[in-house]
């Protein structure tokens, strides 16, 4: 798929914008500071209705403005998808397709497939587990829309339950009237979250295999990368993602535990109110909810070693890209029909990659239906991602 046209009102620094873009592949070039980005994270929103680079849309919206609009016409094979979001400071966003009634924003989640490479990517590796949580999320939404809505209702009610674990807290006892209210968040928690975590076991799962040969493709292939998902329904879980007890640990080959693997849903929601149940002590006392998707980690490793703490800066990025690559991989596999391919995203990548993985990155990219890219010097872009190059300054964007 590929975007020929994107238009952008009070947009982070863009008062207006209006951009024709080519399929194939599109270069950004302008200094630091005059927007560059700012394209690539509209661009970006339209799949995954989230920025990657702030946790809130409060500021993609132009300073002092109310809201912000992105549109954007997109090409599937031959269909032709007219989009539209907006952006409105305090409350929900709304869009539109091909000029229709405004919806609710996420039923747009799926027309547009993006993967996007930047420099925020580091933090897959080095960050916190929250991180790896959004990045499978993201993911999974992607491939299947219908997830979002489920991610939606779990937030709902881990927010509606941990207020109520607050409220027996400042108590200092769980009362009948809390009790009985926190039995019926009990039970939808451990729904929406067995859907959640089934999905992004799914996700890993079409993942995992394209991981190590992404990883293997940027280096010398010497340290084997993997990924395996440890859940608090099963264990306990500190807040960085280690585990709190012994455990049967990250078995080779394996992306989960034997217990997560071959449950299915009714199977995860038992083990998730069984997981509720025996931290409940704990969670009257702490004020919030122990167990959940919202504590889960993914942990990457390099050979026998986790990625985070003992990965070169060489290797973190690396890694970082392999998990791009490996989605970009996982979308082709998902739908392989032509012109279903996601738009490939790369901002500001290569000023941050040795001569070598610029090479290796570009050769692999290359034959994507569109590549977008950003760049302060074009002298960054390998020769392989040659194009058409848009010139990025304080006045907007020229040929």
């Amino acid at each position: 798929m590929y975007i020929s046209h994107v238009s952008l009102t009070d947009f982070r620094s863009y008062d207006q914008l209006d951009l024709e873009l080519a399929p194939g592949t599109n270069v950004l070039v302008g200094a630091n500071g005059v927007g560059k980005t700012n394209i690539a994270e509209a661009i970006g929103y339209l799949a995954t209705l989230s920025s990657h680079r702030v946790p809130n849309d409060g500021p993609l919206l132009r300073f002092g403005t109310e809201r912000a609009m992105v549109r954007a016409r997109v090409h599937r094979g031959r269909q032709t998808t007219a989009l539209e979001v907006e952006i409105t400071a305090g409350k929900a966003n709304r869009a539109r397709i091909n000029r229709a009634n405004p919806v609710r924003s996420r039923e747009i989640l799926g027309i547009v497939k993006t993967v996007l490479f930047a420099p925020e990517d580091l933090a897959l590796v080095k960050g916190d587990p929250s991180n790896r949580r959004r990045f499978l999320d993201d993911l999974l939404v992607s491939l299947r829309p219908a997830q979002g809505a489920n991610r939606g209702d779990y937030d709902r009610v881990l927010k509606q339950r941990n207020a109520l674990l607050k409220s027996a807290r400042k108590a200092g006892k769980l009362s009948e009237t809390h009790e009985a209210t926190l039995e019926v968040w009990d039970h939808h928690l451990a729904q929406a979250g067995a859907r959640l975590l089934r999905g992004r076991l799914e996700v890993l799962g079409l993942l995992a295999p394209y991981l190590g040969a992404a990883y293997a493709s940027l280096t010398d292939g010497s340290k084997p990368a993997s990924a395996f998902y440890r859940s608090t329904i099963v264990e306990d879980i500190e807040d960085d993602g280690s585990p709190v007890t012994a455990t049967p640990g990250m078995i080779p080959g394996s992306i989960a535990s034997p217990a997560l693997l071959e449950a299915g849903l009714p199977e995860l929601e038992e083990m998730f109110m069984a997981a509720i149940a025996s931290h409940r002590k704990k969670e009257v006392e702490r004020g919030m909810t122990l167990v959940g998707p919202h504590r889960d980690e993914l942990v990457l490793s390099l050979g026998p070693a986790p990625a985070k703490g003992y990965a070169s800066h060489g290797e973190t990025w690396s890694l970082a890209l392999a998990l791009r690559l490996a989605s970009y991989k996982v979308f082709g596999e998902d739908d392989p029909r032509e012109g279903a391919g996601p738009i490939l995203i790369l901002d500001d990548v290569f000023a941050e990659l040795d001569v070598s993985r610029r090479a290796k990155l570009a050769a692999i990219v290359a034959g994507a239906d569109q590549v977008i890219v950003t760049a302060a010097v074009a002298a960054d872009v390998p020769a392989e991602l040659s194009g058409r190059v848009l010139n990025v300054g304080p006045g907007g964007v020229t040929p």
